[in-house]
């Protein structure tokens, strides 16, 4: 199936003015086949303020935040580009998804990032009501972005059709998080610059499971095989062996936690086939016998199929006016921009990566 290309330009409202939905704001207003007619902000700081002031674009767009979500809904927009803060709010921000969809408002989503393949993690009552949402507002929920998202689900599947035989899919983040300014993230839910002794949120049994236990099921999906349940949770956490100020969300002392590697690890029959790491540093230099990245790049997603062939991919990103934390935010937002056409066109219910046609920067073309 080919793109998708919408006969007129979609209707979208943009559902937070923040780290992530900033940039949605410049994405949308970027996009030929979008019409920004709507933004909604958490804050009453941001009430009235012009979109374009708050995504930084140097001019107005007419269009202004708004914390009235009821006014919002009642725009009729053909989609809501949701980029709300989802980490802490799972079910809460559950809820607000479905009072879209029942609205009959197609949805594009960066979290829950649970809901990208929401089997084995949420009950299937809570799934049900999810789809018979959609189904009643006639309204399709895409939930993506780059990790979990495009960079473990579509660009390693895309690569394992050059394989003759698969032994183990591998996806890695490996990034240094000192730039990546998300305060809950780094400090409540990993622990960084907390006591060892001090677990963050995310390292609890099965919390790693929730938050990527969606990829690893769903590139098991695509490649039809059964994983032995439950999956593995493995994690390393280290204290920093210096003071780092540098960091965005707070300083690192040293002996406090300064760098995790974790991975949820899908098995079948107890082999390792299907497996999701992360290296996360909050100093370049710590922890060196660790992987890195590749030279001259602070991040990479690097995918490594190990079978005949054994592939190896490092995908590598870095903003125009900022670095990787930037452009990982803009391509969290790009991801579920450009898939907009294709989620509207879809049947209605939860539109899962391997569901989706071909998703370009179509239109997109410096001009």
């Amino acid at each position: 199936m080919g793109q998708v290309i919408p006969e007129k330009p979609l209707r979208v409202v943009v559902w937070s003015t923040g780290t992530i939905g900033r940039h949605a704001i410049a994405g949308v207003d970027a996009h030929p086949d979008l019409e920004l007619v709507g933004v909604w902000t958490s804050t009453s700081a941001k009430e009235g303020r012009d979109a374009g002031e708050l995504a930084e674009l140097g001019r107005e767009l007419g269009i202004r935040a708004t914390t009235d979500r009821d006014a919002l809904i009642a725009l009729a927009p053909d989609a809501i580009v949701h980029t709300a803060m989802a980490d802490d709010r799972v079910f809460e921000c559950i809820d607000d998804l479905v009072s879209f969809v029942e609205a009959g408002i197609n949805v594009t989503s960066s979290g829950p990032v649970l809901l990208q393949w929401p089997e084995q993690i949420l009950p299937p009552e809570m799934i049900a009501r999810i789809e018979d949402a959609c189904v009643r507002g006639a309204a399709s929920l895409h939930v993506n972005g780059i990790d979990p998202g495009f960079a473990n689900d579509v660009l390693p599947l895309v690569m394992t059709s050059l394989s003759r035989r698969i032994d183990e899919v591998r996806v890695m983040e490996i990034c240094d998080y000192s730039t990546y300014y998300q305060p809950v993230v780094m400090n409540e839910l990993f622990g960084f610059g907390k006591p060892m002794d001090e677990v963050g949120m995310i390292f609890h049994p099965g919390i790693l499971t929730m938050a990527w236990g969606s990829v690893v099921r769903q590139l098991a999906a695509g490649l039809d095989v059964t994983l032995d349940e439950p999956l593995t949770e493995e994690v390393d956490r280290r204290p920093a062996e210096w003071d780092t100020d540098n960091v965005s969300s707070g300083t690192v002392r040293k002996g406090t936690m300064g760098a995790v590697k974790f991975a949820v690890v899908g098995k079948v029959d107890g082999v390792p086939r299907v497996v999701l790491e992360h290296i996360t540093r909050t100093d370049p230099e710590q922890v060196p016998e660790w992987e890195r990245p590749p030279a001259g790049a602070d991040g990479c997603y690097r995918i490594r199929i190990t079978g005949e062939p054994t592939m190896n991919v490092d995908f590598t990103h870095h903003g125009e006016h900022g670095d990787h934390n930037v452009s990982g935010m803009i391509t969290t937002a790009q991801r579920i921009i450009n898939a907009l056409p294709a989620v509207v066109a879809a049947e209605p219910g939860i539109v899962r990566a391997v569901d989706l046609p071909l998703v370009t920067g179509r239109g997109l073309v410096s001009r």
